[in-house]
């Protein structure tokens, strides 16, 4: 998705279950041979000094500590369109960003090196969340990547715009129907206020269509004995297309501007013109770091419907071409950046001294262990933002629901769907699921 061009403020994680990982490991790595130079990706561009010079520094003090070891920095994280072009080109890094939609598919055509071998010289991976770990592994329990970041969607939305919509800030809506009638109140303020904003561009209308199925009880793929099949061409699919066609057209409460995808909502919501759209805690720290949004506006709220909730998320894996001496490096410097707990609370201070956003209502990715309180206390010592506006989110949490098989093409038909209904006032939503469920089909075929 475009919402993760972004780097986030504060990637503080660990990697596998000791006991899985041993279970795992059938040989030993080879020893150090001598210096080693590697490539990796996740540098903050130019644009984002603060978080860039933190990463550079980061850099300067691992090959301090590491001096047979040479970071070769480069910018850029998962961008769903150019990745296989580079992959298949030999351009991608020694150790490259992905997201949780993409271990799987990588693992099974054999493009990342198994790192289970190795991972018993990093102790710090004994803390990390199974759940997180399962995802990053294959299905022979051997371990390919280490998670870095977690997210979960629920529902953004504006307080200065709820108080002069008539609406409480303090009482956001809990269904859809109330997301409806909230929209509708909102978008009536005129001045160009839009009442509730969506995507449908770059794979990120398939993105929400799923979590907006998950949040009403339904799916978009599901296990038939071996195989997998669409599962969204149903009452409940048709219910969501509806709603987003009945605001649109007939409430005039999402905006005549559409084909939207993540950044044109942080955007639209830092400039106080959007009233709400679901979003993930950490669109807020774009809002303010590029747009110059307000975080005391902002409120987060879970996922109406509150079935379920996407959980998505990000982490790094290493090139299959590796060698072992790259692929122990490559840890080192993934452990050290994102999985030490030493340095847990230093980079909240600094984030925070920074003036980034720290304190958001995310999830811990560490599971047990001293890490998991040590990030608790930081996030609650240095946090920055008015913990008051995601009180419902934190206090309601919903059940997690992970992302299809082949997300990402998942997401680019149903994209279509998406973009569809909410620019063509004639777009006939059964014929459009029809069409979505013979291609995703055709999509799921594919997956072992």
């Amino acid at each position: 998705m475009d919402r993760r061009t972004f780097s986030r403020a504060l990637g503080v994680v660990l990697a596998a279950s000791l006991a899985t990982v041993t279970a795992a490991c059938s040989e030993e790595p080879e020893a150090p041979k001598g210096p080693v130079t590697i490539t990796v990706n996740g540098l903050p561009p130019e644009t984002n000094a603060a978080q860039r010079k933190t990463f550079l520094d980061d850099v300067k003090e691992f090959e301090a500590a590491n001096p047979n070891i040479k970071i070769d920095a480069k910018e850029g994280t998962m961008d769903a369109q150019t990745f296989p072009a580079r992959l298949a080109g030999g351009q991608l890094e020694d150790v490259f960003h992905v997201w949780f939609t993409d271990p799987a598919n990588l693992i099974a055509k054999k493009q990342v090196a198994d790192i289970s071998a190795y991972t018993k010289e990093f102790p710090a991976f004994a803390q990390l969340r199974p759940d997180l770990l399962k995802i990053f592994s294959g299905p022979d329990g051997k371990v390919y990547g280490v998670p870095t970041e977690q997210y979960t969607l629920g529902l953004m939305y504006n307080r200065n715009l709820f108080k002069a919509a008539g609406l409480d800030p303090d009482k956001p809506p809990t269904t859809w129907a109330e997301v409806r009638t909230a929209a509708k109140a909102i978008s009536a303020l005129g001045n160009g206020t839009v009442g509730y904003g969506e995507y449908s561009k770059n794979n990120t209308g398939g993105w929400h269509f799923t979590a907006e199925m998950y949040s009403r009880g339904g799916d978009v793929a599901k296990k038939d004995g071996d195989t997998w099949k669409a599962d969204f061409n149903n009452a409940t699919g048709k219910a969501l297309l509806q709603d987003l066609y009945d605001m649109r057209w007939t409430d005039n409460s999402m905006g005549e501007k559409q084909l939207l995808e993540w950044v044109d909502l942080v955007q639209m919501m830092a400039s106080g013109k959007l009233g709400m759209n679901v979003g993930a805690p950490d669109s807020i720290i774009p809002m303010k770091n590029s747009y110059s949004g307000k975080v005391e506006e902002y409120g987060l709220a879970p996922i109406p419907g509150g079935k379920n909730t996407l959980a998505g998320g990000a982490g790094y894996m290493i090139n299959a071409k590796a060698t072992p001496e790259k692929i122990r490096a490559g840890l080192k410097w993934l452990t050290f950046k994102f999985a030490n707990p030493d340095r847990i609370e230093k980079a909240h201070k600094t984030a925070s001294e920074n003036k980034e956003v720290v304190g958001l209502p995310e999830p811990n990715l560490w599971g047990a262990g001293d890490a998991k309180t040590k990030t608790e206390a930081a996030r609650k010592q240095y946090g920055n933002v008015p913990a008051d506006n995601y009180k419902m989110f934190v206090a309601n949490p919903v059940p997690l629901k992970v992302e299809p098989p082949n997300a990402q093409a998942v997401y680019a038909v149903l994209d279509t769907v998406m973009a569809k209904v909410l620019t063509d006032k004639a777009a006939n939503i059964e014929a459009l699921l029809n069409d979505a469920e013979k291609q995703v089909n055709s999509i799921l075929a594919t997956v072992k």
